[in-house]
C-alpha cells in the first residue's frame, strides 16, 4: 500500500499547500481517496496518477477545504474516460452537494455542452456519482478494502457530520481524522495502526489567540493533543497533517490572517515547536506532511 497526501493545507489558499486530500494505491492498482479540497486534483497529476482510476472517494465533511475540487475530480474522470459512476461516500448532506453539481446544478452548461460529444455520452455515469450517506461503523468494503468511519469533533453535527475513517488492506491499517478535537473514537479507529493520518491545524501558541478572534471554530487538534492520541493508539508512525498556515511567509496569506493568527509569529520556525509538543506525549516515527509525501505502508 502506497499513500500519498495530495493536499496538507487548510482552509486558505495557500502557495505551499493543497487543501486535504490523501490518496490510498494497493498494489493491484485500486485506489482510494479521503478528501478533495482545492488543489488536489493537480497534485494527483503531479503525482502520476489519474483521477479516473479511483473508484471509492470518501469526504470526511461538508468544509469547502475538503470537498470543494470535487467538481473538478468528477469532471477530469468523465473526460479521461472514467467507465463508471465514482463511489462517493459522506456524511448527511453528501447527496444534496453532489446533486446540485452536474446535470441540472451548478455546472449544468459544462455537463450539457460535453454530453453533445457522442464518446462523453457514453460514459455519462462518470458525473452520476454513486453517493452512499455513511453511519458509524462499517462504511465500504469490497474485495480490496474495508472502510470504518465513526464521528469525530469538529463542527456541530447538525451543521455537517465529520467522520474520522479506518482503512484496512493487505493485511495494513491506516487512520485518517478528517478534521476533529482531541476524541475517544479517533483513539479507537486509530488502535494499532500502521500509520495514522492526523490533523494537527494549529501551534500550541496560537490556539490561545484563536479561541478569542471570533473568526470561526478552534475545534482542531493541538500537537501536545496529537501526540496523547498517537500514543494511546498505539500506532506504529504518526503524520501530522492540516496545517493551518501557521509557518506561511506569503505576505497576501499574513495580511489576511490578522484575525485568524498573531502574524508577527508565524514563519517556518513554528514547525518546529509544533514537532516539539507532539514529542512530549509521542515517541514513535514521526513525519510532518507535505504536497506529494509519499509514504509506504
Amino acid at each position: 500500500m502506497k499513500v500519498i497526501m495530495l493536499g496538507t493545507g487548510a482552509a486558505f489558499p495557500d502557495p505551499d499547500r493543497a487543501q486535504s486530500g490523501i490518496l490510498v494505491k494497493l498494489e493491484n492498482g485500486a485506489q482510494y481517496m479521503f478528501d478533495c479540497g482545492a488543489g488536489t486534483t493537480h497534485n494527483m497529476i503531479r503525482a502520476n496518477s489519474n483521477p479516473a482510476d479511483v473508484g471509492v472517494i470518501f469526504l470526511t465533511h461538508l468544509h469547502h477545504d475538503h470537498i470543494c475540487d470535487f467538481p473538478l475530480f468528477a469532471i477530469t474522470g468523465w473526460m479521461w474516460d472514467r467507465a463508471t459512476a465514482p463511489i462517493v461516500l459522506g456524511p448527511k448532506g453528501t447527496k444534496n452537494f453532489c446533486d446540485h453539481l452536474f446535470e441540472g446544478g451548478a455546472f449544468d452548461s459544462d455537463f450539457r455542452a460535453r454530453s453533445n460529444f457522442p464518446l462523453r455520452q457514453n460514459n455519462l455515469e462518470a458525473v452520476r456519482p454513486d453517493v452512499r450517506e455513511v453511519s458509524p461503523g462499517l462504511a465500504y468494503e469490497d474485495e480490496n478494502v474495508r472502510i470504518f468511519c465513526d464521528y469525530v469533533e469538529h463542527i456541530p453535527r447538525e451543521i455537517s457530520e465529520c467522520f474520522g475513517v479506518r482503512l484496512e488492506a493487505e493485511g495494513k491499517v491506516i487512520a485518517f481524522s478528517g478534521d476533529t478535537a482531541p476524541c475517544d473514537n479517533m483513539i479507537k479507529l486509530a488502535e494499532n495502526a500502521d500509520v495514522l493520518f492526523h490533523e494537527c491545524t494549529f501551534p500550541e501558541s496560537f490556539i490561545e489567540f484563536r479561541s478569542k478572534s471570533g473568526v470561526g471554530t478552534h475545534a482542531h487538534t493541538p500537537p501536545t493533543d496529537l501526540g496523547r492520541i498517537a500514543a494511546k493508539a498505539k500506532v506504529k508512525s504518526l503524520v501530522a497533517t492540516h496545517f493551518g498556515h501557521f509557518e506561511s511567509t506569503n505576505q497576501v496569506i499574513k495580511n489576511a490572517s490578522k484575525h485568524h493568527m498573531p502574524v508577527d509569529e508565524m514563519g517556518p520556525h513554528v514547525m518546529d515547536e509544533v514537532v516539539r509538543d507532539i514529542r512530549r506525549n509521542y515517541e514513535g516515527p514521526l513525519q510532518m506532511a507535505s504536497d506529494l509525501l509519499r509514504i509506504e505502508v
